[in-house]
């Protein structure tokens, strides 16, 4: 028997989403019987929202996808970009049943079992140009079967205290360090089995929030992983002797997570040193940079950047609410990317250390692998 997931017809909306302005958006659960606090954001990907749900960097905030149609091709354990789904809750126009010779389970069914509430039947093209035009907000998701005004919702949101400042790292960490297995890397995207190149290098991977594809990819260019929690200390990833370090992704603020800042302050000059999205943000900090909020963030698969050693454009997958402030870039620094839409610094490359970082995905995940070279340039960083 066919369930009807067409969530365009005349259901009683009975959920909402309450804005810390006081805008108030209706809509039907489809996700878990329970209510959260969030920051909304829009993300404009396409495809990919598997991965988007499971992608540790949006611990905390309410994700709202731009694409009118959700959850066409469904879930499977295949695109799971780590162990569980992270984000606080998950809004859509319209929720679809699933039709995809790879799907294991309905969108709504995991988002049911993961423990996290979802909206749907709202107008989320309304939704996201006031967050274009006003900013993040902050606000609380209502899909419980308790009764609640849309009032005591929009004082719930301007209650809860936000992202800023805030470690949210802590709660997505690993708890201990672990080896990544390299029979995890063997089969990638579409269930393709993919030979594995001898190990050339040993790193260790500070775990911020890491995803599964970038692992891979640091696997599958000759790398053997240690991951380590977000609180490892630079003497304790320096007894490993390894031949690099990676700084992974992660959700929040950098500013709520001094301790891997002092981290990576104590590792630059002493080992190879690559980071991605959070990662950049705490070396440059590290470096003397100061980070600042973004409007509304970059969350998308489509970010086109230029690389400013060769002038190419590559379009990038990003997940990010803050960057680091071209301004304030100490002059050991060099800028190496730029984000094309608001030119925001996308890149950054020591001057005589070795060490390099991105703001953005090269690992996608979902998205373009334009910049998968980035892991190549890793290698080679490590080489010299």
């Amino acid at each position: 028997m066919k369930h009807n997931y067409n969530w365009k017809s005349k259901r009683e909306k009975n959920a909402f989403l309450a804005l810390e302005d006081g805008t108030v958006f209706r809509g039907y659960s489809v996700g878990a019987d329970t209510d959260r606090e969030g920051e909304v954001v829009f993300n404009t990907g396409m495809t990919g929202y598997q991965e988007i749900l499971s992608d540790p960097s949006y611990a905390g905030q309410f994700v709202t996808m731009t694409y009118p149609e959700i959850g066409n091709t469904g879930v499977n354990k295949a695109d799971m970009e780590s162990a569980r789904f992270f984000l606080n809750g998950f809004i859509v126009h319209n929720i679809n049943q699933s039709s995809n010779w790879r799907s294991e389970d309905e969108l709504s069914a995991m988002l049911k079992k993961q423990g996290v509430p979802g909206i749907a039947g709202l107008d989320t093209r309304a939704l996201t140009i006031k967050i274009r035009t006003t900013g993040t907000l902050k606000a609380y998701m209502h899909c419980s079967s308790k009764e609640m005004s849309p009032e005591e919702g929009v004082e719930k949101a301007r209650a809860w205290c936000g992202l800023d400042n805030q470690d949210y790292v802590i709660r997505v960490t690993c708890e201990k360090p672990y080896h990544w297995d390299s029979d995890n890397s063997k089969t990638i995207s579409w269930g393709v089995a993919s030979d594995l190149p001898d190990i050339d290098f040993k790193i260790v991977a500070f775990d911020f929030g890491i995803k599964w594809n970038i692992l891979r990819s640091l696997r599958l260019k000759g790398m053997d992983v240690t991951v380590v929690p977000a609180k490892t200390s630079a003497e304790e990833v320096l007894k490993y002797k390894p031949d690099g370090v990676f700084l992974s992704n992660g959700p929040a603020d950098p500013a709520g997570v001094p301790y891997a800042v002092n981290a990576a302050k104590e590792l630059i000059g002493k080992v190879p040193i690559m980071g991605i999205c959070l990662g950049h943000q705490l070396l440059g900090m590290a470096c003397g940079g100061e980070r600042f909020r973004l409007k509304f963030g970059h969350h998308g698969c489509n970010h086109p950047v230029q690389n400013l050693e060769n002038k190419s454009v590559e379009i990038t997958s990003q997940n990010h609410n803050f960057a680091i402030e071209a301004k304030t870039m100490p002059s050991c620094l060099e800028i190496t990317h730029m984000n094309l839409n608001d030119n925001t610094v996308e890149g950054i490359s020591h001057k005589t250390e070795p060490m390099f970082a991105v703001q953005y995905h090269p690992e996608a995940g979902p998205g373009p692998h334009d910049p998968y070279y980035l892991f190549e340039k890793f290698r080679k960083l490590m080489s010299r």
